[in-house]
């Protein structure tokens, strides 16, 4: 598992791991990133369906009510197609977008 921190940011990457180890992994090494807002880069995995998606409900669930974003990045699932609680982006850049928006919501307490 891969941590790269900017700012009050933390992009996760994996490579060559199954998509539930991956998930694994995350849950064990999310004390040291949960102050963070987290991105979960999965462009290295190449099969992911809309219930891949929703292994990571329970942890986007715990993050975001520590008022912290956690944001899914893949091209391979449509928004549209996951629960509103899972914030889901095609590009890193989205995905930075969707949280300088939730901080700017937090901040105006919407």
């Amino acid at each position: 598992m891969i941590f790269d921190k900017d700012g009050n940011t933390t992009i996760v990457y994996q490579e060559n791991i199954s998509l539930l180890k991956f998930i694994e992994n995350l849950q064990n090494a999310y004390d040291k990133i949960r102050n963070d807002h987290i991105v979960v880069n999965l462009f290295s995995f190449n099969r992911l369906t809309v219930g891949d998606m929703l292994e990571f409900l329970d942890l986007s669930r715990k993050h975001k009510k520590a008022n912290k974003s956690f944001v899914l990045v893949t091209d391979k699932i449509d928004y549209e197609d996951v629960p509103e609680e899972i914030s889901l982006a095609p590009t890193l850049q989205e995905a930075m977008d969707i949280i300088e928006m939730e901080d700017i919501e937090r901040d105006l307490e919407l």
